[in-house]
């Protein structure tokens, strides 16, 4: 039986649509104020649970750094080459210096400190000048007085710039060269009064234990008598500068002429035997006496254009 057309429409088979996309417009946009998370899950190979608080590093392409083979191997070829420098300088170093035989010279504390500043201004009543030994060893600084250190040359020397800038800076003549100009001049009178010990002793063929660091100990004590110079010219002029000057100076060189003497003189029995043997202790007594009568002529040179 035939159907009425009126109204009748044929049905077509519809093809089901995809779900429309999700139009960024249509919600709430929350992502700024909560850092977006990793859409692959929590634990992401290559993450490392020690990265900083801001997060792994990422490259601008937004790939892990800590998983890129290429770059761990980097960092740890760099690491390697570091230690490898490290070990070099280290080794460069040793061969100059002993770091053991320098850490001895600071083996300092406040009791030695104190009577060895009293012994470099009072040297006169000082009986015991022998450094002592214990195996063959000698003994370190706070145990022995006698032992040369380099705390006080150190510190001493750091005074002494201190104290110039200041005399400088109340007569009107500071000036940052002025003061680069009197540390170095400081620095280099002591290294060439050193070399010129260290020479003296080997074109004399003199056989003693007195090490380069022995003799920049003994050289360095001068920059107390300067601090002690210059401190009185600024308190008391002129007039208390050259007393403090010849007061110091001959302390200094008392303290320089019997250290030198138990160190340079006390060898002298390993090279009795030989030709020129005879001449040999007035050779070290030269040494000793030319070393000592030396320190008041620098005194006077490094301070004098300090007080006016």
């Amino acid at each position: 039986m035939d159907l009425p057309h009126h109204g009748y429409r044929p049905t077509k088979t519809r093809a089901r649509a995809p779900p429309p996309s999700a139009d960024p417009l249509l919600f709430d946009d929350t992502s700024s104020s909560q850092p977006a998370m990793n859409s692959q899950g929590y634990y992401t190979p290559g993450y490392s649970m020690a990265a900083p608080i801001g997060g792994p590093q990422v490259d601008p392409a937004g790939n892990n750094l800590f998983a890129d083979p290429m770059a761990n191997a980097a960092m740890m070829y760099g690491s390697t080459l570091a230690n490898q420098g490290k070990d070099m300088v280290n080794k460069e170093i040793s061969r100059f210096m002993s770091m053991n035989k320098l850490k001895y010279f600071f083996a300092v504390d406040t009791r030695y400190v104190v009577k060895k500043l009293m012994l470099l201004m009072f040297p006169y009543t000082h009986q015991d000048w022998e450094v002592r030994y214990h195996r063959d060893t000698p003994m370190t600084p706070r145990h022995d007085v006698n032992a040369p250190d380099l705390y006080i040359p150190t510190m001493a020397f750091i005074t002494y710039i201190l104290l110039a800038g200041m005399a400088l800076g109340i007569q009107q003549r500071f000036s940052p060269e002025v003061l680069g100009l009197c540390a170095s001049t400081a620095l280099v009178w002591i290294i060439i009064e050193v070399l010129v010990m260290l020479l003296s002793l080997y074109l004399l063929t003199v056989h003693t234990d007195l090490s380069t660091f022995d003799l920049l100990a003994y050289s360095g004590y001068k920059y107390v008598a300067m601090i002690l110079t210059v401190l009185s010219g600024l308190l008391f002029g002129s007039d208390g500068y050259f007393v403090a000057l010849a007061w110091s100076s001959c302390a200094i060189m008392f303290f320089i002429a019997r250290s030198l003497k138990m160190k340079i003189l006390s060898s002298l029995s390993t090279d009795s035997m030989g030709a020129g043997a005879s001449a040999k202790p007035r050779l070290r007594l030269y040494i000793t006496v030319a070393t000592a009568a030396f320190q008041p002529f620098i005194i006077y040179w490094l301070t004098s254009h300090l007080v006016r």
